[in-house]
């Protein structure tokens, strides 16, 4: 008889701050915790990298899963993450303990056994929500993250039944997980799950369509991302089957750490504040100004951008725009990296515009944050952003956010509007197309109501009282378990 509480194997290859590489690190961490809170017996599968394993010295061996196919034996090792969510290690050195990330090797290259490695992943996933588990303890729902974990759906479909059943969460619908077709019998799965109702796709083997195919439930990380992705302009191949599914997905907004991004409390920014004393903001300017070495102006309006440089956060349409700009008495700071041309492009305005235009290459979380709380704007022109973290951190630290109206920006960002600003709803600037002009028009409409004190203010605090927390995306996840349970059940 199943537990009335679900039981819930969250299968993801990253997970904060042991393994991260984006959103999905931050996801793993906090969902599984919120899910907690609302009484789903989550449990958290992750793969043994070497960080991983350094983090939890102490783990003990839960049970051993023997070699299966051309996919090696590995133990599983029990540990808890820092929220006490129970955590599940899948140790097996063959194909996690290296060197560089859990992707690439040091010189970013993708390891070429990524199809094994986490085929493995998915793979043990399945073996835990089936009658054959090795532990005592087993899943009534395997929730499976991007292509990683994509072909536990998969193999659940031709494990015999009693089964659990499955949710495929897509956060980047861009990445597939294509390999050679011969990993299908490597793998363990039958000649006949290789097709175009299958794994097929394009001649390759595909994980992240093994997930949309076979998983119970689909879900995605905002509800314009859920629609967008079922279109050609950005469904990435996969828009005929998620329109055929469409059913079955669902678009939930993911939620951002309060506790962590929260300017009352934050020890990594200069002066801690909140709505009723935002004056105390602008010892974060100065400090951020300070720190990058750019002059220290007040009464400029200060543009901040923390993201990946790269052709889908918009960067180059931020380079292109900057230098139209700078007639204005504006500063701009950005922090990240990513390709090489758009490195180049922000780096050379830094250099050309010394005390103006400051580049930041690389990660640094206490810029990060005081990015976030010095800047009196915060830019996000990406031309397609599944969710995105930046705009709901900015508009907590009062800083309102200019970005392109697309998936989770379109969903979590209020444009201003004399309506929206009447209704107190307003709480950002978004504009619609993809091009350095709408961008340079939403910013000289930004910074016109930069210029007007009252509104602006209502403006900062209109972001600071939005509720982004987890626990609301998280009781949307447990309708979507509670359903397939009692499906399963009936």
């Amino acid at each position: 008889m199943k537990s009335p509480r679900p039981r819930v194997l969250f299968a993801t290859p990253e997970c904060a701050p042991f393994v991260k590489t984006g959103g999905l690190g931050d996801v793993s961490a906090a969902l599984p915790a919120a899910l907690h809170e609302l009484d789903v017996e989550a449990r958290v599968l992750l793969p043994g990298y070497p960080g991983v394993l350094a983090a939890f010295r102490g783990a003990r061996e839960l049970a051993t899963v023997a070699q299966a196919a051309s996919v090696p034996a590995c133990r599983l090792l029990e540990a808890s993450l820092p929220s006490g969510v129970p955590l599940i290690v899948a140790d097996c050195p063959t194909l996690y303990a290296r060197d560089g990330g859990p992707y690439q090797d040091a010189g970013g290259h993708d390891w070429p056994d990524n199809g094994h490695r986490f085929g493995a992943l998915s793979r043990i996933a399945a073996l835990l929500g089936s009658a054959a588990s090795p532990m005592e303890w087993h899943a009534d729902i395997v929730h499976c993250n991007d292509w990683q974990t994509g072909l536990a759906p998969a193999c659940l479909h031709y494990t015999p039944p009693p089964r659990a059943r499955s949710v495929m969460t897509v956060h980047n619908l861009a990445f597939h997980g294509s390999f050679d077709p011969r990993l299908v019998a490597e793998l363990g799965l039958p000649p006949e799950s290789y097709a175009m109702e299958g794994l097929e796709f394009h001649g390759r083997m595909s994980f992240l369509k093994a997930g949309l195919h076979y998983a119970d439930a689909l879900t995605t990380v905002s509800p314009t991302y859920a629609r967008e992705i079922q279109t050609p302009e950005h469904g990435a191949g996969m828009d005929g089957l998620l329109r055929k599914r469409r059913a079955d997905l669902t678009g939930i907004r993911n939620g951002i750490d309060t506790t962590y991004w929260n300017p009352a409390t934050d020890a990594l920014i200069e002066s801690r504040y909140g709505p009723e004393n935002l004056g105390a903001k602008r010892a974060n300017k100065r400090a951020l100004q300070r720190r990058l070495g750019l002059d220290e102006k007040p009464e400029a309006p200060f543009l901040g951008m923390v993201s990946r440089f790269t052709h889908q956060k918009g960067t180059d349409l931020v380079a292109d725009v900057l230098p139209g700009l700078l007639g204005l008495p504006l500063q701009f700071a950005a922090l990240g990296s990513g390709e090489r041309e758009h490195e180049h492009a922000l780096r050379s305005l830094a250099d050309r515009h010394p005390g103006r235009i400051s580049v930041t290459l690389g990660f640094d979380e206490t810029l990060a944050h005081l990015i976030e709380a010095g800047a009196d704007l915060f830019l996000m022109p990406s031309r397609f952003e599944p969710c995105g973290l930046n705009q709901m951190y900015s508009q907590r630290y009062g800083t309102p956010p200019v970005a392109r109206a697309t998936g989770g920006l379109a969903d979590t960002i209020v444009d201003t509007t004399t309506q929206s600003l009447a209704d107190g709803t307003a709480t950002g600037f978004l504009f619609g197309e993809a091009s350095a002009p709408a961008l340079a028009a939403a910013i000289r409409r930004a910074l016109d109501a930069w210029r007007d004190p009252v509104a602006w203010r209502a403006l900062q605090r209109n972001g600071m009282a939005r509720d982004f927390g987890w626990m609301e995306p998280a009781r949307r996840y447990v309708e979507v378990y509670r359903r397939l349970v009692a499906a399963a059940g009936s």
